[in-house]
């Protein structure tokens, strides 16, 4: 009679990392290591403890909105040196909190920005400008993940209501999101980034050429020209 051969102690084979589902309640480092684990999932979020996974993403209702605004701001960055825009980066904001914008903007840190970027590549506290396209998703846009951006202090909150045709566009002011005004020609404009004008009315109905025209006219401005040479005074001096 054979005697069975005593198991070692201990598992020889690391745990499996569970998969992240909708719904799960996670600390952050849970979820980044749960993320990690998933290379082919291309988007999660963890919104007040709890994780969020996007379903499939339209064209018109979400893909060529999500370039128009990328576009935008892409375009805006070339011309203000000391500014970055990102597009569906996560950032850590608290530790239960690590949303993934579909689009971001920040000062860079050198040139006095309130965001950083950690050594392993995460944003890592509030951006200056968070932006959203919202269609399946604006019930939680515009409540937990505007309550999360405005006490984490994002100074400007943009989210773009495509199936309403509407763009809301939330400044920090004195401890609340205060909704930012157009001006007599219906231009927003922004208060953190001069110069970063947006025609709603144009965006929208997707015109792509008028929200160039207008963001150039914003490029064109003296406000713009006094940011710039300001960013690159903040950039000299920490030299």
């Amino acid at each position: 009679m054979t005697t069975p051969t005593a198991t070692p102690p201990g598992n020889p084979f690391p745990p499996e990392i569970p998969a992240l589902e909708q719904g799960d309640v996670l600390t952050r480092d849970e979820f980044e290591r749960r993320y990690d684990a998933m290379p082919d999932l291309k988007k999660a979020e963890l919104i007040e403890g709890v994780v969020h996974i996007p379903a499939a993403v339209r064209w018109h209702r979400h893909g060529s909105p999500h370039a128009i605004l990328v576009t935008w701001m892409g375009t805006y960055c070339m011309a203000t040196p000391g500014t970055d825009a990102g597009d569906n980066s996560s950032i850590r904001l608290d530790m239960e909190n690590e949303p993934q914008p579909h689009a971001a903007m920040i000062i860079e840190p050198a040139c006095g920005g309130q965001a950083q970027i950690s050594s392993d590549d995460y944003v890592e506290s509030a951006p200056e400008l968070v932006a959203e396209v919202s269609a399946s998703t604006v019930s939680i846009d515009l409540n937990a993940k505007l309550r999360v951006y405005l006490r984490n202090g994002v100074r400007e909150y943009l989210v773009w209501r495509v199936r309403d045709k509407a763009v809301d566009w939330f400044v920090l002011k004195k401890g609340k999101y205060q909704p930012l005004r157009p001006d007599a020609a219906g231009v927003l404009r922004s208060k953190v980034f001069p110069g970063l004008w947006l025609d709603p009315e144009a965006l929208v109905r997707r015109d792509r050429v008028k929200v160039n025209e207008v963001l150039q006219q914003g490029l064109a401005s003296p406000e713009h020209a006094a940011l710039v040479t300001k960013l690159q005074q903040q950039r000299d001096s920490k030299a």
